[in-house]
């Protein structure tokens, strides 16, 4: 029978977990409970207890202990945690994870949560869940579950929670044992950068690519998404990238929301894999409500996507730091790379007639890019807009060749 870890921080929410344990073995799974908790007695009896969590992290674990320093101490025991699940998801010893925590808790178990493979179930009930959860979710997939009150007894409202939680982590644990029998794909891998604006292109190219014997996967450029792909990228797990959608890396100069960190375009030349890219979307940077958008940029030209998103678009002289930057990037790469450039549109809404047609603002992406690119990469030129299917062909023959020639 599989076994479901259930880290926390027993002693402040040790009866919580204990709840959450009885409903994980009345659905028929083990439990393993692991203490990450280190400023009192617990509250239940641990199978791992506090004083192992710590001795994980190594150093002068017992000083840290002794000195009852809430920051401190919660440093420590998520080193603990992390080494320790690590290493019985290693041995096969558990086959889900699940916590419950406020603030020191959910620190403390997602990032043990964080090291684990992605496929591997985890749930984090949080009190923070609500907010933004890119800190503690990272590029993995940490399922969180809102608390709706605090982790702190069981009432009317807690248990249902609690109960919620046992049942989703039961089910993907029994879902992944599932999978564990069934095939896995031995197509070379290939992965794509999308955005609405470029559903259309990365489509089109998907298809050719599975055609040519690949399997595609695709990324939202949400700068979460594009940290994933990064990661994935420089796993060695990939044959190629087909990277049309670079977006947000007008969000990372502007201050988007939807920004993927400095090192966006970084991966393929780190691991050396054939790669094309093309500017799509970089004419929008991402913001919340219109009242989020900063007051600098008061006067601009903004498209209402939708009641939580705010699009504004980006200048000639953004743009020309943009092709900059992306070539900069692009001159990293030792594999072979192509750069494509859709002359007409760089998104649906820049094309002509639409809100963000700016051929002036475009004309200096392209410039600035084809200016400061390695002259020995190749630069395709296309009189279309981004998703035309000429130009998604193009993308996919671009990549297929790369690929070859590599």
């Amino acid at each position: 029978m599989p076994t479901i870890a259930i880290l926390g921080t027993f002693d402040s929410k040790g009866p919580e977990h204990g709840f959450l344990a009885d409903q994980i073995r009345a659905s028929g799974f083990e439990t393993l409970l692991i203490n990450a908790g280190s400023l009192t007695t617990p509250g239940i009896q641990p199978d791992i207890s506090a004083e192992v969590v710590a001795a994980a992290a190594g150093g002068d674990w017992q000083a840290v202990l002794a000195r009852q320093d809430r920051g401190e101490c919660v440093t420590l025991m998520a080193l603990g945690a992390t080494a320790v699940v690590s290493d019985l998801v290693e041995a096969g010893r558990v086959h889900g994870i699940i916590s419950l925590g406020g603030g020191g808790g959910t620190a403390i178990c997602t990032a043990a949560m964080r090291a684990l493979p992605i496929g591997f179930p985890k749930v984090m009930v949080s009190t923070l869940a609500s907010g933004n959860t890119s800190p503690y979710v990272g590029t993995k997939d940490i399922v969180m579950i809102p608390a709706i009150a605090d982790v702190a007894g069981i009432n009317r409202l807690t248990r249902v929670i609690f109960e919620n939680a046992a049942g989703a982590i039961c089910g993907m644990v029994a879902a992944a044992e599932k999978r564990k029998a069934q095939p896995v794909s031995d197509k070379p891998l290939i992965v794509a950068s999308m955005f609405g604006n470029t559903t259309a292109c990365v489509t089109q190219a998907k298809q050719r690519l599975e055609e040519a014997g690949y399997e595609v996967l695709i990324f939202a450029a949400t700068g979460n998404g594009g940290r994933a792909m990064e990661s994935l990228i420089e796993s060695g797990l990939v044959s190629g990238v087909l990277d049309i959608t670079t977006t947000e890396w007008a969000d990372e100069l502007l201050g988007g929301v939807l920004g993927a960190g400095p090192t966006r375009l970084d991966a393929a030349a780190k691991a050396a894999v054939p790669a094309i890219i093309a500017p799509g979307c970089l004419d929008m940077v991402n913001f919340g409500e219109p009242q989020t958008v900063p007051t600098q940029y008061e006067g601009r030209v903004f498209y209402h996507h939708n009641a939580q998103v705010t699009l504004m678009r980006t200048s000639a002289e953004e743009c020309t730091q943009l092709g900059k930057i992306i070539a900069e990037k692009i001159n990293a790469y030792t594999a072979p790379v192509t750069v494509l450039l859709p002359k007409k549109a760089i998104s649906v809404i820049s094309a002509e007639g639409k809100p963000f047609h700016d051929a002036h603002a475009d004309t200096a992406l392209f410039g600035a890019l084809k200016s400061h690119l390695r002259a020995d990469i190749p630069v395709m030129e296309m009189d279309v807009e981004i998703n035309d299917p000429l130009f998604s062909t193009a993308c996919a023959e671009a990549l297929l060749r790369n690929i070859k020639a590599d």
